[in-house]
C-alpha cells in the first residue's frame, strides 16, 4: 500500500520499521520540526525523522497542517492510507480525508479509557492493573473513532510508565502490522467506540511532579512510577545542610508508621497512610543510582524529607 506515516518519539519508530519492511511503500514522513536541545542549543532531529531518513523516505516537518497550502502537499502523495503514531498535531478533515482508506492511530490506551495526550502515565498514576494499545480509525474527535484491533498488556504492581511504554512500543508496531494486513485482505471490521468509562489523559504538567507525602503510601507510589523516567516525581532532602532535590525513580510498598515525610528506614519514607520504599533515586546533577549508593554518598540523613 501507498502510505504516508506521521510520528514523532522513539515510540514511533518501531511501527515504521514494522511498515517498511513488511514491504509497503512509506511515500512521505511527517514529523515535529527539528528543535533546539543539549547544552549547545543545536537542533534535533527527531527519531522519527532520523529513521526515515535512514530509510531514504522524504521528511515533512510543517508546524500545522491547517492551511490549504500543506493540505494541497499532503494530497499529493496521493497515498492510499496515512498511519499516525504520537505525532504530535492535529490533523484536521481535509488530511484524515485524503488518503483512500483515511487515517489509522495507533494509541496507548483500551479506549474509550485514556483518551489524550498521556494515556500511558495516567494509566499508571491511577493505579490501573491493565492498559493496552488500540488501532483506531481518525475523525475529528479526541480519539473517539472507531476500534479495529487491540491488545490487553498488564500493569505490574511496581512496573513504571517508562517499561509499559517500552512493551506498548513493540507490541503496537506489531499490532499495526496485523491490521494492515487484514485491510488489505478486506477482513479489516471496525466497532463503535461506548462514552462508558471515558477518562481524559490529560499532558503531565512539570507542578505535578512535586510527591505529596501526605497521600496514601500507594498513591505515593503510583505517582513515582508513573511519572518515571520523565520528568520525574521529585522531592527535596537536606544534605550537609543545603536542600538538595531528588527524583524517585522506582520504588515498592515499604512497612512502618510514622508523620508524612519522616524517614523510618534506609529510603523508605512515610505517608498519609502506609509508607514508601525508594529503590532508585536521582540526585540533582547526578545519574540515576540504586538506593544503596545514594544512601553511602549522602552522609548523614535528616528526620524527614519534604
Amino acid at each position: 500500500m501507498r502510505i504516508v506515516f506521521m510520528g514523532t518519539p522513539d515510540f514511533s519508530v518501531p511501527t515504521l520499521t514494522e511498515i517498511v519492511s513488511s514491504g509497503h511503500e512509506v511515500v512521505a514522513v511527517y514529523t515535529r520540526a527539528p528543535k533546539p536541545a543539549g547544552r549547545g542549543r543545536e537542533e534535533r532531529k527527531s527519531p522519527v525523522h532520523l529513521a526515515a531518513e535512514g530509510f531514504g523516505i522524504p521528511v515533512f516537518t510543517p508546524k500545522s497542517l491547517k492551511g490549504e497550502a500543506e493540505q494541497i502537499v499532503f494530497a499529493s502523495h496521493d497515498a492510499e492510507l496515512a498511519i499516525v503514531v504520537a505525532y504530535g498535531l492535529l490533523l484536521p478533515k481535509p488530511i484524515l480525508d485524503a488518503p483512500e482508506y483515511g487515517c489509522l492511530n495507533l494509541h496507548g490506551s483500551l479506549l474509550p479509557r485514556w483518551r489524550g495526550a498521556a494515556p500511558i502515565q495516567r494509566a499508571v498514576m491511577a493505579g490501573d492493573r491493565q492498559t493496552g494499545v488500540m488501532v483506531m480509525q481518525m475523525e475529528e474527535g479526541l480519539d473517539t473513532g472507531p476500534v479495529a484491533v487491540g491488545e490487553v498488556i498488564p500493569i505490574g504492581p511496581d512496573m513504571t510508565a517508562g517499561e509499559l511504554h517500552d512493551v506498548m512500543m513493540r507490541l503496537g508496531a506489531d499490532l499495526m502490522g496485523r491490521a494492515l494486513a487484514a485491510l488489505q485482505r478486506g477482513s479489516l471490521d471496525f466497532t463503535p467506540q461506548t462514552e462508558d468509562g471515558t477518562i481524559y489523559a490529560k499532558k503531565i504538567e512539570k507542578a505535578e511532579a512535586r510527591i505529596d507525602w501526605s497521600l496514601p503510601a500507594q498513591d505515593v507510589h503510583n505517582h513515582i512510577r508513573g511519572l518515571s523516567p520523565f520528568p520525574g516525581a521529585w522531592f527535596e532532602i537536606e544534605l550537609a545542610g543545603k536542600p538538595v532535590r531528588v527524583k524517585a525513580l522506582r520504588s515498592t510498598m515499604g512497612e512502618g508508621p510514622g508523620e508524612p515525610g519522616t524517614l523510618l528506614d534506609d529510603l523508605t519514607i512515610a505517608c498519609g497512610e502506609g509508607a514508601v520504599r525508594l529503590t532508585q533515586v536521582q540526585r540533582e546533577g547526578k545519574g540515576a543510582m540504586d538506593a544503596a549508593t545514594f544512601l553511602r554518598g549522602a552522609g548523614s540523613l535528616p528526620q524527614t524529607v519534604r
